[in-house]
């Protein structure tokens, strides 16, 4: 029963930290690194991780600058950062690429929260799903008798203050982002 329940708090924080790496890719008007983070260049022939390739860094605000650790993959690396559909132009200097992040719109960030909050119910069905799934293994060893109808309790009851206290987390990371995405 007590790896029913570590499976379970595991797998919940993995989908936080999934949640939380999602999030980070939403353009909340304030330059990020994590924009990045998803980018991916053909790099010899191989998709290679924009983050592996070269040096992000956010200078001010509004700009992340790119520096590669090869001058040559500049224009395949201004090419990736062109097709990931992030909505940022780059401008390529020859040694540096930099990204000005425009102001969002008062529509755009309502937009964005909306997208949040998906991500944020994506989270909880995912959350849900290990619930039931816990729960289903808990029954099945009380089927088998290797555990009591008290324990089967106690174990359903555990598992549902778990997920609870997981989903009010999750309610606060979404809070928190879409606060971030309203400020001006």
């Amino acid at each position: 029963m007590e790896t029913i329940k570590k499976d379970l708090q595991e797998r919940c924080e993995k989908t936080i930290r999934f949640l939380k790496e999602d999030l980070n890719t939403v353009r909340a008007g304030r330059a990020n690194p994590a924009l990045l983070d998803k980018v991916m260049v053909e790099y010899y022939g191989m998709p290679t991780p924009l983050k592996n390739l070269a040096n992000i860094t956010t200078p001010d605000p509004r700009t992340i600058v790119v520096t590669p650790f090869d001058s040559k993959s500049i224009r395949d690396i201004e090419k990736a950062i062109n097709m990931s559909n992030l909505g940022i132009n780059p401008s390529n200097d020859g040694k540096v690429i930099r990204l000005v992040i425009p102001v969002v719109t008062e529509e755009r960030r309502k937009e964005l929260t909306k997208t949040v909050k998906k991500y944020g119910e994506d989270a909880k069905v995912a959350i849900r799903n290990l619930r039931r799934e816990a729960n289903d293994k808990l029954k099945k060893l009380e089927k088998d008798k290797e555990i009591t109808e008290d324990e089967l309790k106690k174990g359903l009851d555990d598992v549902q203050k778990s997920i609870e206290k997981v989903e009010k987390e999750i309610d606060t990371v979404i809070a928190n982002k879409d606060k971030e995405i309203m400020e001006v």
